[in-house]
């Protein structure tokens, strides 16, 4: 015998029912993650590159987050965690029902940057304590992405002196100058930059006696340099007449 036809009421009846069942859960659901999230932030965790950050910002940073309560969001969190010392970025999770995870990225300093800053391997200048040996970058605002993404080259270009780069100079004309541990300044110019070291290098094991003697040498000539004696880079007195 076949079952009696379900009438098109009791199936609206029933669908019905089951859609408020449903936001009934969903609400109730929802309600209790909002509920959950409004919370205060209790404890605060941290993961990722903490070995250049002091213990002292992070215990002041969580302390901060801790006093603003359920004010707090991820965001606001982010945001702060970012503005710590050698911070580059910041990530931020709820662990429920009353902590957060700030997850840290931390800049790698490449150079101290106009003696004011640092900037990083990555280009970015930002600022931090640091008392370590770096060469200083000098240039104008903006130059120091450029500056990073070739100094690796100029390090292995002066490789064969030997010597190490302590100064590297951008001017706001684009011309580059190079100062090395030994005193001697490199002046490259504005173009073909690395063809001129190359070719200085090359020339090294014949003019290192005087260039050791020298503390100025001008790579700026279509196929050679010049050096410059300390003499002669000083002004000469003018003789008294008797």
């Amino acid at each position: 015998m076949n079952a009696a036809p379900i009438s098109l009421g009791r199936r609206i009846a029933a669908g019905t029912a089951a859609a408020i069942a449903i936001a009934g859960l969903s609400g109730g659901a929802w309600y209790g993650v909002r509920a959950i999230s409004s919370q205060s932030i209790e404890r605060v965790t941290f993961a990722g590159d903490l070995h250049r950050i002091a213990a002292a910002d992070l215990d002041n940073f969580a302390r901060a987050v801790r006093e603003e309560g359920s004010s707090a969001t991820l965001e606001t969190v982010r945001e702060a965690a970012r503005k710590i010392p050698w911070v580059r970025e910041a990530t931020v999770r709820r662990l429920f029902p009353d902590a957060v995870e700030v997850t840290l990225l931390t800049h790698e300093p490449l150079a101290r940057w106009n003696d004011a800053a640092l900037v990083s391997t990555r280009g970015e200048v930002f600022t931090a304590p640091f008392d370590g040996t770096l060469p200083r970058f000098h240039g104008r605002d903006g130059f120091a992405a450029q500056m990073a993404n070739e100094y690796p080259a100029i390090v292995k270009a002066v490789a064969p002196f030997p010597a190490t780069v302590t100064e590297l100079t951008l001017s706001p004309r684009g011309a580059w100058q190079v100062v090395l541990d030994s005193g001697l300044v490199l002046e490259l110019g504005r173009d073909d930059i690395d063809a001129r070291l190359a070719r200085f290098a090359q020339a090294w094991p014949f003019v290192s006696a005087r260039a050791v003697e020298s503390k100025h040498a001008d790579l700026r000539y279509a196929n050679g340099f010049a050096l410059t004696r300390v003499a002669e880079l000083k002004p000469q007195k003018k003789k008294t007449q008797r």
